[in-house]
């Protein structure tokens, strides 16, 4: 049984597909895990509100859809709107994000550690309270998917596709396209841009930063804000998913992979953020095909992701790409 199953999985076709579904994943990983490493990257502030304010992107992001959407809009109206909505979230969380960051965050920066954690994690059960409060007023079921944010999709991204002898879900391809649009973009902007010159220097140092006159305060602020839009689009991109969907729950769903990532990886490293996604969602991906098709265990994908954690701790405890003491203020 064991061995037809193997030869199952090594035919072109599973290969195919696993690989597809497995660098889709991989670019929703990496979309959701970025802003969590340019914050902590620079700032060495472990953000547990990450998945709640994704959350809060993928109801931003079903609201500005469900809002334009009818059902005369064709796919490629769509398909813009979709793109809007992702600007629109994106400009939203940015600005919340900035307003967080100078508000409440900043007053705990020469406060150990353990009072950003815990700052964190009390913002998580308020945003996660006030979500669910919303929807009860306007009568949504808070721990179901969104339907009327899906049903937005266009007709195209719900039926697979055939490319060669490789069956693949057109969300998945579209999915690893935003993704990689995502990882050239932040890309860009941390080798191209002033702004992102000054990331670098703080993150190797932060003292030498402000002395060659960079106003580090500011640059906390715009790299946690754009941390937080990152969280935003990321949320938009898995409202359309099926597998995520706009929900209370997704606020958690997503916040343990991305520490998964990120620590695999390396702390504060995008290219290690990149590296850890490629690894977490192939890994992910083959173990999903496994639990479908022979083991019995609903767990299991959930379960090796931790084993990639645990085994990346032990033989390289600061990640792939990770380097000792990085990150802070």
């Amino acid at each position: 049984m064991i061995l037809e199953t193997l030869l199952d999985f090594l035919t072109v076709s599973e290969l195919g597909s696993v690989l597809v579904e497995g660098l889709a994943k991989a670019a929703l990983y990496v979309m959701i895990a970025s802003g969590l490493t340019l914050i902590f990257g620079l700032m060495g502030v472990l953000n547990f509100a990450h998945g709640s304010l994704t959350m809060v992107g993928a109801y931003l992001g079903g609201l500005v859809m469900v809002l334009t959407v009818s059902q005369a809009t064709g796919t490629v109206a769509r398909l813009a709107l979709f793109f809007v909505a992702i600007v629109a979230v994106f400009g939203a969380l940015t600005l919340l994000g900035g307003a967080i960051e100078t508000s409440i965050i900043r007053p705990l920066y020469d406060r150990p550690p353990i009072y950003q954690i815990l700052l964190t994690f009390g913002l998580t059960l308020v945003v996660d309270e006030i979500v669910r409060i919303v929807l009860s007023v306007y009568g949504m079921q808070p721990l179901s998917d969104w339907q009327a944010a899906l049903a937005t999709k266009p007709q195209f991204l719900r039926e697979p596709v055939a490319l060669g002898p490789v069956d693949v879900r057109w969300l998945a391809v579209f999915e690893i396209f935003v993704g990689a649009l995502t990882v050239v973009a932040i890309w860009a902007f941390l080798t191209k841009t002033r702004y992102g010159l000054y990331i670098r220097a703080g993150s190797e140092d932060t003292e030498m930063a402000s002395a060659l006159g960079i106003d580090v305060r500011r640059v906390f602020t715009v790299v946690f804000a754009l941390g937080i839009g990152l969280a935003g689009a990321a949320g938009t991109l898995l409202m359309w998913d099926q597998v995520w969907g706009a929900s209370v729950p997704l606020a958690a769903e997503t916040l343990l992979p991305a520490f998964i990532v990120v620590i695999v990886g390396g702390l504060g490293t995008f290219r290690g953020t990149v590296a850890a996604s490629l690894v977490v969602g192939l890994t992910d991906a083959v173990m999903t095909w496994w639990f479908v098709n022979y083991v019995r265990f609903t767990g299991l994908p959930e379960l090796m992701l931790f084993l990639v954690l645990v085994v990346t701790l032990i033989v390289r405890p600061q990640g792939l790409f990770g380097v000792e003491e990085v990150g802070g203020h």
